[in-house]
């Protein structure tokens, strides 16, 4: 209860706080390449229902049809707005609505699409018993994840069979330890990563 309460708090804020940036970036994005200012897609959620995801748009229309996942800072599908909006994270922002909405948390594990998540074996599925989150563990950990990718000569298969089973080890690892501080920590180290990569 107190967790909600802090997204919401922290979310209504950050939304009134942001507004001129959120203002800038929607004109940069409609701008930049034709289509609407918002992405969205489906993601599996609580007790693996499925539910809609909100982020700034960085690719062309459709783009998701060809692959799911993001493959390198050089995805030519990446606009030239889409490019700056990842690499401070800042295309993540329109996901507050999804924490006011309450079908996600700030911290939390982040929400998979149902194609892989219908991979997961029973013991992975426990994290799908909480709110999927902005950031996690496994955000920090993995916050280049695309250009791990871009490595592999096989992008899907090395996800798959490699990083999704750590991100689901740390989320689990964080449902160990699920509580104010541990949030609070999250939360902090996340605005440090995104420090650092400036």
């Amino acid at each position: 209860m107190l967790i909600r309460f802090f997204d919401l708090i922290i979310s209504i804020l950050a939304i009134i706080i942001l507004l001129p940036v959120l203002i800038i970036v929607s004109f940069l994005i409609i701008t930049d390449t034709p289509g609407g200012v918002f992405y969205t897609q489906k993601r599996v959620g609580k007790n693996n229902k499925d539910f809609t995801l909100f982020k700034f748009r960085t690719m062309g229309l459709n783009s998701d049809r060809k692959l799911l996942l993001t493959v390198g800072a050089n995805d030519k599908r990446i606009t030239r707005t889409g490019h700056f909006l990842r690499k401070y994270k800042i295309d993540e922002l329109p996901q507050l609505i999804n924490v006011i909405l309450g079908n996600m948390s700030f911290v939390g594990p982040r929400p998979e699409v149902r194609k892989y998540v219908d991979l997961y074996n029973n013991d992975q599925k426990i994290v799908l018993s909480v709110k999927p989150g902005i950031t996690d563990y496994a955000s920090i950990r993995f916050k280049d994840e695309n250009k791990l990718l871009a490595l592999s000569p096989d992008p899907e298969k090395t996800y798959i069979e490699e990083i999704m089973p750590l991100k689901i080890k740390l989320n689990m690892s964080y449902l160990n330890e699920m509580n104010v501080h541990s949030y609070c920590k999250i939360i902090l180290l996340t605005l440090l990563a995104i420090i650092r990569n400036k």
